[in-house]
């Protein structure tokens, strides 16, 4: 399956040429700032199936102490995906063109969650992460 997604301006476009996995929504404090949004929506992908199609000069990098960061467009601040150490582990599913076929399957750091947001029922809810056996 290939999958294309860009950033708001619209320079900086890339293409998935495989599945996502593992959607889920997180709604800890440091993803509400970094996506200024009430939670993270993003999926996982295989890094060698990912490609950047154009724009890759005009990304920009945050990167934690642990190694886990953002890239994001320098011109208009579109979050587009996660690194760790440098390589491409997850893209946030609303720069995502089309219907990419996957679905939210958990919620997690709900119990840092705003005050204002409530989340739809039926699908599974973590207080803090997803237990390792459950990815």
């Amino acid at each position: 399956m290939k999958i294309t997604g860009e950033c708001f301006c619209g320079e900086i476009k890339y293409e998935i040429n495989g599945n996502l996995r593992d959607a889920k929504s997180c709604h800890c404090s440091r993803c509400r700032k970094a996506f200024s949004a009430q939670a993270s929506a993003y999926a996982l992908v295989t890094p060698q199936q990912f490609n950047w199609l154009s724009g890759e000069s005009l990304l920009t990098s945050y990167i934690g102490v642990e190694g886990f960061g953002l890239q994001f467009c320098s011109q208009c601040g579109s979050t587009l995906c996660g690194i760790y150490k440098g390589v491409i582990h997850g893209v946030t599913l609303g720069c995502l063109n089309g219907d990419p076929k996957v679905e939210l399957s958990k919620h997690i750091f709900v119990g840092s969650k705003a005050s204002w947001e409530t989340i739809p029922k039926g699908v599974p809810q973590y207080e803090e992460g997803a237990p390792h056996n459950d990815a």
